[in-house]
């Protein structure tokens, strides 16, 4: 899915396009015992419940592609009978009617998830007729083309708010605030069936990770019988790896500094498309760099800004004035020069800079 998807399934979480049939949840302490599962329809909640629960619905499709929202596909294995998309396109399809397979959803992500505190599984199926759109991207709002049947996996983490004092409205008074347990914005969610190129594929899901650099590897095997992509931590890695591997001890300002200007070249050759930017073996090739594998790194994930230190000292570059930097040797000692053709501030103070 691309943000322009994503952000279509998100913009239905609102009172006034909801089609969302029915929400079902169950509440687990930190020793992975739960302790209640409650099934309505949702239209059925009151209106503020319900604007709590948009909010975690939206969050559950928030963040950048490759970063906190990952595109996973099933393994063909996992569509036969028995398998984990087999079993999620059941539940999709029971319309979370059938207790029996929420218990094992439940019994299954209890299993898989690492989380040490209190959670709360939220479940919810929708239904949405896809508007058409005209050949110059407008939408067609009474030309549905399809229906997006789907779910969405939300888990949540649960906290004992904070201690303190509050004002009671029936005493008049200020008195011990009641200490209770709130649930928060999700840390993992999944959205099933993707929705690519505007229409259901069943082979395909998205998962939100809330922290990127932990993105529940364990729950994606086990849950999804999926193989979990490289966190964005581990891509960057990945991508400094790849260049120092290439150019072991011949590594010079001036190198970093090609590879970091054809980097931003292809990013700006592809800065019109909707789908997001990948960087593959022929991207690379073109940055100078041959990987030992086959790498796809998320370009959104690579960070752009020039960061030069020496242990003591940090310079950031903007990406645009790469050619501001350069080695000198000064007094017999090699220096990182930065060109001062504009205004210098140090803590946000003007300076005066004189030969």
């Amino acid at each position: 899915m691309n943000k322009k998807e994503v952000n279509e399934i998100r913009k239905q979480f609102h009172p006034d396009y909801c089609a969302i049939t029915r929400i079902c949840g169950c509440y687990v302490t930190f020793e992975k015992e739960k302790k209640f599962t409650n099934s309505e329809t949702f239209l059925m909640l009151e209106d503020e419940e319900a604007h709590k629960y948009f909010d975690i619905f939206k969050k559950s499709l928030s963040g950048s592609i490759g970063k906190n929202l990952l595109n996973l596909n099933f393994p063909l294995h996992e569509e036969a009978e028995g398998g984990t998309q087999e079993f999620i396109l059941r539940l999709r399809n029971s319309k979370l009617l059938d207790d029996s397979l929420l218990e094992e959803l439940y019994d299954r992500i209890i299993a898989s998830y690492i989380y040490p505190e209190n959670f709360y599984i939220t479940v919810i199926h929708a239904v949405y007729d896809i508007p058409g759109k005209s050949k110059d991207g407008f939408t067609m709002e009474d030309a549905s083309d399809d229906v997006y049947d789907h779910i969405l996996i939300s888990i949540c983490p649960v906290k004992l708010s904070k201690a303190g004092l509050s004002y009671d409205v029936d005493k008049n008074d200020i008195g011990t605030r009641i200490q209770d347990w709130v649930v928060g914005m999700p840390d993992a969610a999944i959205l099933f069936p993707a929705f690519n190129e505007r229409t259901t594929d069943v082979h395909s899901c998205l998962f939100y990770t809330q922290k990127a650099s932990i993105p529940q590897k364990d729950m994606i095997a086990e849950l999804l019988g999926s193989p979990a992509p490289a966190s964005a931590t581990e891509q960057v890695e990945l991508f400094y790896d790849t260049i120092q591997q290439e150019m072991g001890e011949d590594i010079t300002l001036d190198s970093v500094k090609e590879v970091y200007e054809e980097l931003l070249d292809i990013i700006e050759e592809h800065k019109e498309e909707v789908d997001p930017l990948v960087i593959g073996k022929q991207e690379l090739y073109r940055l100078g760099l041959q990987p030992e594998e086959d790498l796809e790194l998320m370009a959104t994930n690579i960070p752009t800004t020039f960061t030069i230190t020496n242990g003591r000292t940090t310079i950031k570059v903007d990406p645009e004035r790469l050619d501001s930097v350069s080695t000198r040797t000064i007094d017999g000692r090699e220096c990182i020069v930065i060109e001062i053709n504009d205004q210098v501030l140090i803590n946000g103070m003007p300076i005066t800079h004189r030969n």
